[in-house]
Parts: structure tokens; C-alpha cells; sequence
């Protein structure tokens, strides 16, 4: 006799043990309607199950699961949802060739309730797949696969830092950084500058190299040109020695420019007009550099009421060595 009957569910999908069951039940002759009383299904999802799933004529368990695995890995793909909705891939491919972006055309899609619901994620996915090839033409990184993510490797921690928070409020609180050549030429040739916010004096040395001695002479050297209270610097390794650089320093957090604006405007200002990015340095001297400096520094800028950082710096006694910072 059949096991004791099941509850019926609106809809389950057969396992392993449910298709050993339903072949046993079929070789003692039992009826697909009793069969399927049993296993709590409907009459018609065995009639399927028999259908499609014998083997030379015969239901056999191990192969229709077989087919029922393959059948279930088959079922999804990349890109399905856009695939199977040819008005809303009509849409993107629109938008692609207009040089949207996935972000863009996804945002849009839910302010304009486009049904269904792309996630900017679902069209990446489509695009990198085999049905989206073709448009990866229309992207602004022209890439035509997802860029595997690099592990990232253990950061070597920057003795005795003191974070931000804790400079005081108030006094001349410089900012220090560095300008570096194209990281595929494997040039060590940089530019430290360091800034004054107060009055955009820029103050600047080419060093060879980034190693930590090299950054605590050119540091040395610029403190004895101009006058401030403490240096704020980035996280680079270059700073690991900055105990000897013979002044107070404090280092803004991880990934946040923003937090020293005035060198990261003055570096920029520098890129700009004379050393733009991709620029060898090794083909920068120090005499070009300084030249470049000073130029900089006898601008007429409006946020010093149309006076030069370094009429500023002369009136506000920052200045302490003249040579470098000659007048033109």
C-alpha cells in the first residue's frame, strides 16, 4: 500500500526521494492519480514527470533527476530579464547609443516607472554577457568584460600618526604633498610641495625618489624658507619618517583629498599651467620647477584681494629665506 496521503500544496518542485517514489509506485502498477494523491501534487505534474523524464520508454529516478538538474541550471541566464522584455532592450540599446550610462539609463528607467525594473547591476551583466557584446562599444571605459578586482594587499602602517582631529584650531596649519610621473614609467622622480592656506604660498623641491630619508631633507630644506606652525600629509610612505622632519604632523584620513584643499588645488594649479599629468618628471629640473613656483606664487588672485601669495607671506612674515622665492 501507498504511504499515508499527503496535504496537497498549490505547487512544489519533485526531489530525489519524491522520483524514487513515483518509480516504485509505477513498477507495482499504481495509477498516476492515486501516485500523485500520495505525493500531495496534482495528477498532471506526474503525467509531465513521466513524459519527459523516461529513459528508453521507462521512468527511471536517477535519470530524471538528471534531467531535472540540467533543466534547472538552464533556466537562468545572463541578461534574461532584458532579453525576455524586447521593448525595455529596445530602451537601453536607445540610451546606450546616446552615451548614457548603465547608472544613468537604470535611474531613469525608475523615475520614468518603466516595468520592469532594471537595476543598474542587471545591465552590466547584460552587456558583458554574449547577448550584450556588440553595445560595449557604447560604454566611456569601452571594456568588453566586468575588471576582476586586485585583493588588496597589507598596508604598511605609518608609525605614531596622529590624525587630523587632534591638530589645534588655531595657527598657520601648512599642507604637504606630492606630484608623481606616470606610474607605467616607473619613474621615482617626484615634486614634494608643500602650501601655506592662508596666504597660497607654494614652496616646493624635486626630490629623486620616495623614499622616507629622501622626504625628511626636502621637508628640512622647506622649513627653512617659509615660517608655519605644523605640516598636514597623506598616508603615502614617503611620511613614515615624519618624526624627524622637525616640526609637528598630522595626517588627514584614508581616500580624503578634501581634507588638505589648498596643496590639492595649488598642485593642480601647477599640472595645469606648467607639468600637466603624464609628464616624465625626469625631464624636470630644479630650476624649472622653482621658475614655475615663482610665477605661481606672483599671481594676482582674488581670494587675496588681488594681491600675490607672496606679498601676502612678506606681510605676514611667512617668509624666512628670500632666494627661492625671488620677486619678478
Amino acid at each position: 500500500m501507498p504511504k499515508k496521503k499527503r496535504k496537497k500544496s498549490r505547487f512544489h518542485h519533485l526531489n530525489k526521494v519524491d522520483r524514487d517514489e513515483v518509480e516504485i509506485l509505477l513498477k507495482k502498477g499504481y495509477t498516476q492519480k492515486e501516485i500523485a494523491e500520495t505525493l500531495g501534487v496534482n495528477a498532471s505534474t506526474i503525467s509531465r514527470e513521466r513524459k519527459r523524464k523516461r529513459k528508453n520508454g521507462v521512468y527511471k529516478a536517477d535519470s530524471a533527476q538528471h534531467k531535472a538538474n540540467v533543466k534547472r541550471s538552464n533556466s537562468k541566464y545572463c541578461g534574461m530579464k532584458i532579453e525576455r522584455n524586447p521593448k525595455v532592450k529596445r530602451y537601453i540599446i536607445k540610451q546606450l547609443k546616446k552615451k548614457r550610462s548603465p547608472d544613468e539609463i537604470a535611474g531613469r528607467m525608475k523615475l520614468e516607472k518603466i516595468t520592469p525594473r532594471i537595476s543598474t547591476n542587471a545591465i552590466y551583466k547584460w552587456i558583458y554577457s554574449s547577448y550584450g557584446q556588440a553595445y560595449c562599444k557604447y560604454l566611456c571605459t569601452k571594456r568588453y568584460k566586468n575588471r576582476k578586482r586586485k585583493p588588496k594587499t597589507k598596508r604598511e602602517m605609518i608609525p605614531n600618526r596622529i590624525s587630523l582631529e587632534k591638530r589645534p584650531q588655531n595657527g598657520e596649519h601648512a599642507e604637504g604633498d606630492l606630484f608623481v610621473s606616470p606610474i607605467k614609467t616607473g619613474v621615482q622622480r617626484s615634486g614634494a610641495i608643500i602650501c601655506l592656506p592662508t596666504s597660497k604660498l607654494l614652496i616646493g623641491r624635486m626630490i629623486e625618489n620616495k623614499k622616507p630619508d629622501t622626504m625628511v631633507q626636502a621637508v628640512k630644506e622647506i622649513i627653512l624658507e617659509a615660517k608655519f606652525d605644523d605640516l598636514t600629509l597623506d598616508n603615502g610612505l614617503e611620511n613614515r619618517y615624519h618624526e624627524q622632519f622637525g616640526i609637528d604632523t598630522y595626517f588627514a584620513d584614508a581616500y580624503s583629498p578634501w581634507q588638505k584643499p589648498h596643496v590639492e588645488n595649488s598642485i593642480g594649479l601647477l599640472r595645469r599651467w606648467f607639468i600637466p599629468k603624464g609628464t616624465n618628471l625626469n625631464d624636470v629640473s630644479e630650476e624649472y620647477l622653482q621658475t614655475q613656483i615663482n610665477v605661481i606664487n606672483h599671481k594676482f588672485r582674488k581670494s587675496l584681494g588681488y594681491r600675490s601669495a607672496f606679498e601676502v607671506s612678506l606681510q605676514q612674515k611667512f617668509i624666512q629665506k628670500i632666494p627661492a622665492l625671488r620677486r619678478v
